[in-house]
């Protein structure tokens, strides 16, 4: 008994390894460092929330200032009357970064699928660059300390920003398919982690000369790195004559490897020749619209969930450094270095859980096993004794069962939004879906770096790991009809193969 076209299960390694070219490596590195450095420079700003909350606030009434600055230059700085001012204008400051930044996705996927990516991606690295000086370094040389300011570079900040990732996922969409695209992503999305970990090595070297050094030095390699990609970055296969994805019709494995996750195998054939997207044979097709994205089956219950799961790990992403020093009494650079472990779990968290959603063919039931430990890990965390290396490994434990599942919704299942039937695989669907997935996350970010300033002033850390279980729970519920539908496709596959048997 021969099974379905859709029961028939390729190698997910088959159909990647035999087309892979040395164009896909470089591209994989390339777009993997951009974005890395991307997040270099945010985590920058987590990682010295301490020390500029020190510049900010006068020594006399700020316990962690050292004793041997001048008193007139606090006083000719601070900008806040006591920390706990300066630590909830911090929060307000990620609050405008994220609000800016989501907005601006919105935005930046649309012009992502209308120009070249490349240079919409080099742009935004290089003016972004930019931004981050003038903010930690230029203003602090110049002894220029001015609210109003920092805020307006902030907002720019992070709609500069937000052209990276929608850039990115379309570049890695266009050149690699459904092949091992879960696993791939999954070891692809560790760039964010990387750039964290890479954020957190370089400020923590260079702060005992000053918080601006930390600015200046991840400032300096972003720029280059926009340059870099400016002149070396291939933004689909066919720039260097290679078919583009699902172009080989005859090759039944790579069509099928090709094809989408977030395909329904219940539409009539009849039904699968309706595209969204111009005809093949129009060599440019017009991008998808932003209302008919949203239309796509699963984009709105994967940007709801994505709102509340983004919330905590960028609350992580955000405070775990100053969380660190606040709650334990740890240096600032011994945080910094501690935080690292987080970033670390997730990378490994969402390359396995790629893996098997690659080789389970469904994402929704490898999130929610996750985000179940998930919960239970947060808990956890949330009781850690004063000990850096319990702390440490319950970290990693963390980031594992919240960073994978984040990383995932986030390039892999948004490359598959981006490809399914509807849209009939083209590229000028992925940014916009991107954008879309990721900006509603960033929204749900914002609001919640806000609350956890708030949270954490008036009730405490531990209800701020409440809150946190909250949102983890809710990121289940808005996943739940993509997870019952999954596990009924996965039964129905199960019997079909026992009756072929």
């Amino acid at each position: 008994m021969a099974l379905p076209g859709s029961l028939r299960r390729q190698p997910a390694s088959r159909g990647l390894v035999s087309h892979c070219t040395h164009h896909h490596i470089v591209v994989f590195l390339l777009t993997f460092f951009s974005y890395s450095l991307l997040h270099a420079s945010r985590k920058t700003f987590s990682n010295v929330k301490v020390s500029i909350s020190s510049q900010w606030t006068p020594s006399c009434l700020n316990s962690t200032a050292p004793e041997l600055r001048p008193y007139e230059l606090w006083n000719s700085s601070h900008l806040f009357p006591n920390a706990e001012e300066a630590t909830l204008f911090l929060g307000t400051l990620d609050t405008i970064f994220l609000f800016s930044y989501a907005m601006g996705l919105f935005v930046s996927g649309i012009v992502g699928d209308r120009l070249n990516l490349r240079w919409v991606l080099s742009f935004g690295m290089c003016s972004s660059a930019l931004v981050v000086f003038f903010f930690g370094t230029l203003t602090e040389w110049l002894h220029f300390y001015n609210k109003w300011f920092y805020c307006c570079l902030w907002v720019v900040n992070g709609l500069l920003q937000s052209t990276g990732w929608p850039c990115v996922v379309a570049v890695m969409g266009n050149w690699f398919g459904k092949a091992g695209r879960g696993f791939v992503f999954g070891l692809w999305s560790a760039c964010a982690s990387v750039g964290n970990i890479l954020g957190a090595f370089l400020a923590s070297c260079v702060l005992k000369y000053g918080y601006e050094y930390a600015f200046l030095v991840t400032a300096s390699v972003q720029f280059a790195g926009g340059v870099i990609v400016f002149f070396g970055l291939l933004t689909s296969p066919k720039e260097v004559g290679l078919p583009e994805l699902g172009a080989d019709e005859d090759d039944s494995v790579e069509e099928d490897a090709n094809r989408p996750l977030m395909g329904n195998d219940d539409v009539d054939d009849d039904d699968r020749n309706y595209s969204i997207q111009a005809t093949d044979t129009d060599n440019q097709p017009k991008a998808i619209g932003f209302f008919q994205a949203c239309c796509l089956p699963g984009v709105v219950l994967y940007s709801l969930a994505y709102a509340c799961l983004k919330l905590v790990n960028y609350s992580f992403f955000f405070w775990l450094p100053f969380y660190l020093s606040n709650n334990f009494g740890w240096k600032e650079a011994e945080a910094d270095q501690l935080s690292i472990w987080y970033d670390v779990g997730g990378i490994i968290g969402g390359t396995i859980q790629g893996l098997i959603s690659d080789v389970l063919q469904k994402r929704a039931p490898v999130l929610a096993t996750s985000l179940l430990f998930a919960v239970g890990s947060l808990f956890g965390y949330s009781r850690s004794p004063n000990s850096k290396p319990i702390n440490a490994v319950i970290m990693a434990i963390t980031g594992f069962f919240i960073g994978g599942p984040s990383n995932m919704i986030s390039s892999a299942i948004s490359a598959d939004l981006g490809r399914q039937d509807l849209v009939k695989g083209s590229s000028e669907a992925l940014a916009t879906v991107t954008g879309i997935v990721d900006g509603t996350g960033s929204v749900g970010a914002a609001v919640g770096q806000y609350l956890v300033s708030l949270i954490q002033e008036n009730l405490g850390w531990m209800w701020v790991f409440y809150f946190f279980i909250l949102m983890t729970s809710s990121t289940i519920l808005f996943i739940s009809p993509l997870i019952v539908r999954e596990i009924k496709l996965l039964l129905h596959e199960r019997r079909l193969r026992m009756l072929a048997e």
